[in-house]
C-alpha cells in the first residue's frame, strides 16, 4: 500500500520532460567540450582580438548558451515558477562547475593549454547572465508550447 501511495504521489508531483527537449543543450555541451579541448596550437591567434578580450566574450557566450539551452525545457514544462527557479539555479551551478572542470581538463590533459582563472570567471559571467535572463523571462511567465 505504501509503495502504491508513494508511486502515485511521485507521478502526481513530478512532471517528465522528454530527453529530446534537452538535445540542443546536450549537443551544445559537446560543442563546448570540443572547442575548449582543442590544443593551443589549433586555436587561431588574431592580435587585435586580444585587445578587446574576445576570448573571454566567447567563453561567456558559450557557457551562457549552455545554461539557456538547459533551462529552456524547464520553461516549456508544466513546472511551477518556484520549481523552474529551483532547476535554473541547479543548472547555473552545474554549468559554472563545468567551466571550472574544463580548466582542469585543459591544464592536465590538453596539449599547450593551461588553467586560466579568468576563463572560468568569463564562463561564470555568461552563466550568471543567462540565469538572470531565464529567471526574468521564464520564471513568472507561463509557458507557450512550441
Amino acid at each position: 500500500m505504501l509503495k502504491l501511495t508513494r508511486k502515485l504521489w511521485l507521478n502526481m508531483t513530478l512532471q517528465k520532460i522528454s530527453i529530446k527537449k534537452f538535445l540542443p543543450g546536450i549537443a551544445w555541451f559537446f560543442v563546448v567540450l570540443v572547442l575548449t579541448c582543442m590544443p593551443g596550437k589549433d586555436v587561431p591567434q588574431i592580435g587585435w582580438l586580444d585587445g578587446i578580450y574576445f576570448d573571454k566574450w566567447v567563453h561567456a557566450g558559450m557557457f551562457g548558451g549552455l545554461t539557456f539551452l538547459f533551462c529552456w525545457p524547464f520553461y516549456k514544462s508544466d513546472f511551477s515558477a518556484q520549481k523552474r527557479l529551483h532547476y535554473f539555479i541547479k543548472i547555473a551551478l552545474a554549468a559554472s562547475m563545468w567551466g571550472l572542470a574544463i580548466e582542469f581538463i585543459q591544464k592536465y590533459f590538453v596539449i599547450s593549454r593551461d588553467f586560466d582563472l579568468l576563463d572560468w570567471a568569463a564562463d561564470s559571467f555568461g552563466v550568471l547572465l543567462a540565469f538572470l535572463l531565464c529567471k526574468k523571462w521564464f520564471v513568472k511567465s507561463s509557458h507557450k508550447n512550441a
